[in-house]
């Protein structure tokens, strides 16, 4: 039996945002397309994304998600998306925590 493969977003406010970009002006629509492309292939692979090392994990994740395990997924023009993988014998599921640009997530991971 094959698990099936799932994305979704860790909060429904920021599904919702995700949604918004959408109607944005056309950098949001451009990133809303960025971000559905890298959904679509996760929905394929969940490991597509980059493995990140334990050792940068930033404190805020740990607080407010507990998490297990941290995956990137580098986007155009710099932007990248942080999402984790929960999994059962019946389903993977890629839970994307959020999309940030190339400064953004410096400022996050402290490089």
């Amino acid at each position: 039996m094959t698990r099936k493969i799932e994305v979704s977003f860790i909060t429904p406010k920021l599904k919702s945002e995700y949604e918004e970009l959408e109607k944005g002006k056309f950098e949001d629509k451009q990133l809303h397309k960025f971000i559905t492309r890298a959904k679509n292939e996760l929905e394929s692979n969940p490991f597509s994304g980059i493995r990140v090392p334990k050792k940068l994990w930033p404190e805020t994740y740990f607080k407010k998600y507990n998490i297990t395990s941290l995956w990137k997924y580098d986007l155009p023009n710099g932007w990248r998306l942080t999402y984790i993988i929960e999994a059962n014998d019946i389903k993977i599921v890629s839970i994307i925590l959020e999309w940030l640009s190339h400064k953004e997530y410096e400022k996050r991971f402290g490089y």
